[in-house]
């Protein structure tokens, strides 16, 4: 028996959709965000596959579990709008002269974007969602994409994958030996990276931020690694190494003290510290930043003031003056 709304079921054999569905979302979006690298985009993956599955739920047989049907639908919608998305890095080298001014990307350039994360997730889900690791994804054809994602993030078996993405088994296998190869170059080592919440982090963190707002270039230096990079996101130009980084800074944007505000965002962008900058008091950019056991080894500076409402932060201090650094 099945009681139906206007176009699907809401409860089937006494199984009622919301109740076994909607824990499930949280984990389908960051998903869709793997797969798109795209918040909005992940948000309309995930309520298309939610509303094909809430209208087919009378035809689920239980062959398998809702968790790997949600996955299967989510996946598929995907695959049909898959768009490769980047960060700078993926445009070119890094520039080795700091001294001119950052350029913009031509146009038609897809951005990866952040994505907001509950900081109560646990460690290995945000791991799975920092930025260098869903930036190396990008570089995946759609198939390895989805098959290293489906297997060894989400945990389903070969054949399970296999039948989500309506293949074979050794397909399956064959594409995550490259997949795996591809993103052990590309991706960060996660035991190298640092947790938010540790003590040791924060106190960098915090020195960080006391340089940033000071203009302190020579402060800033001491937290930060020697490989450190900087993407400036429109931007095309990205730095690599600390000179180069902090030379670009220190010319270009720390030109004074007190010129700049930054605030902690909560949810953090990726499970990574996440701060709103603001200049004049305006909104100004979205910085995230990825800290490992050696100081601070990526620095994201997104141009992008759009992003301040996603993560539900003030276009303005006057409007966030409850806010405390």
């Amino acid at each position: 028996m099945s009681s139906a709304g206007p176009a699907g079921p809401t409860h089937v054999n006494g199984t009622d959709f919301a109740a076994v569905a909607g824990p499930l979302r949280r984990e389908v979006l960051a998903h869709c965000y793997r797969m798109l690298g795209s918040a909005p985009d992940a948000e309309d993956a995930v309520q298309e596959a939610f509303l094909r599955a809430w209208r087919g739920f009378d035809r689920f047989e239980h062959r398998s579990s809702v968790r790997t049907w949600l996955y299967q639908i989510a996946t598929n919608v995907c695959l049909r709008s898959l768009e490769r998305r980047v960060l700078p890095a993926a445009l070119g080298g890094a520039e080795p002269d700091w001294q001119r001014p950052a350029r913009p990307a031509p146009a038609e350039i897809r951005w990866l974007g952040p994505l907001p994360i509950d900081p109560a997730d646990e460690a290995g889900t945000r791991a799975q969602v920092r930025l260098a690791f869903v930036a190396a994804l990008q570089h995946l054809p759609a198939p390895q994409r989805a098959a290293l994602l489906l297997r060894d993030v989400a945990g389903f078996s070969a054949g399970e994958v296999a039948a989500a993405l309506g293949t074979t088994t050794i397909a399956v296998n064959s594409a995550l030996r490259r997949a795996r190869d591809r993103i052990a170059r590309e991706a960060p080592d996660p035991d190298e990276i640092s947790e938010p919440g540790n003590p040791e982090t924060q106190t960098r963190l915090r020195r960080y931020v006391d340089a940033f707002t000071r203009a302190d270039v020579g402060a800033l230096a001491a937290v930060l690694r020697e490989d450190v990079t900087l993407e400036m996101p429109p931007h095309a130009t990205w730095f690599a190494g600390r000179d180069p980084v902090l030379g670009f800074l220190g010319t270009h944007v720390l030109r004074e003290p007190g010129r700049f505000a930054m605030r902690p965002v909560t949810p953090l962008a990726n499970g990574q510290p996440t701060y709103a900058l603001y200049a004049g008091g305006e909104a100004h950019a979205l910085q995230v930043l990825e800290p490992d056991r050696g100081g601070i080894r990526r620095i994201h500076i997104f141009l992008q003031p759009e992003l301040f409402g996603i993560f539900g932060q003030p276009v303005n201090l006057a409007a966030g003056s409850d806010l405390h650094s």
